[in-house]
């Protein structure tokens, strides 16, 4: 199946693009488009999920937006890269543990190209580095799915400001700091992360494509 695959000049508005992402899904619901991953980054902001607590937006000094996806809040801004899913899951085997397993270990492998040891926790939906004090997420993962077609999907820190998260706390985490690429000493390039990401999205394809075993119609996952 072939996937468009689009990656966005310049910061993007958040809402022009849940507008276009949720106008995308549901052409692709009534057969008129095709599937997409869409690339972007976004102006400081904060987006509540909806399981999110107003006691954890701390200080809100950037644009809050009411968000359908799972989880509570979290940041998206410069150096941070977002990645829009709109996939068919009724053509894809219509499990949305495993959709969300898959999408765990494509962002993990494309952070392994660049020697980060990353990984997903039981019971802490997003991917992870580092162990002991030094353990801290870098990556956050809220999704969607209407009529069994994605929405959303992640957000890996490349080199964003990580003050910035200090408005909020994190997908309900505060026991956990967050970290970057450029934290951990890697020096890497948007252009870059996006053709490792692409490298390895037939993975991420592959994963999917096995046998699944449960199915939730309309699942939202925290952050």
């Amino acid at each position: 199946m072939n996937v468009e695959w689009d990656v966005a000049p310049g910061l993007t508005d958040y809402r022009e693009a849940v507008a276009a992402m949720e106008a995308r899904a549901a052409a692709i619901r009534g057969g008129e488009a095709g599937e997409r991953v869409w690339l972007v980054e976004h102006a400081p902001l904060y987006t509540a999920g909806t399981s999110a607590d107003p006691a954890e937006l701390i200080d809100p000094r950037f644009p809050v937006h009411a968000t359908g996806r799972g989880g509570r809040y979290t940041y998206h801004g410069p150096g941070q890269r977002v990645g829009y899913l709109m996939l068919d899951l009724a053509a894809r085997g219509r499990d949305v543990r495993h959709f969300v397993h898959s999408l765990e270990n494509w962002i993990i492998a494309t952070l392994g190209d660049f020697g980060i040891e990353a990984r997903a926790e039981p019971g802490r939906v997003g991917i992870w580095t580092g162990t002991g004090a030094n353990e801290a997420k870098i990556g956050a993962i809220g999704i969607r799915v209407r009529r069994w077609v994605t929405l959303h999907g992640f957000a890996v820190n490349i080199a964003p400001d990580l003050s910035h998260f200090g408005g909020i706390v994190p997908c309900g985490l505060g026991q956990f700091p967050v970290t970057s690429m450029a934290a951990l000493g890697k020096d890497v390039g948007m252009a870059q992360f996006d053709a490792a990401l692409q490298n390895n999205f037939p993975l991420f394809l592959q994963l999917l494509g096995q046998e699944q075993k449960s199915a939730l119609e309309g699942g939202l996952l925290n952050d």
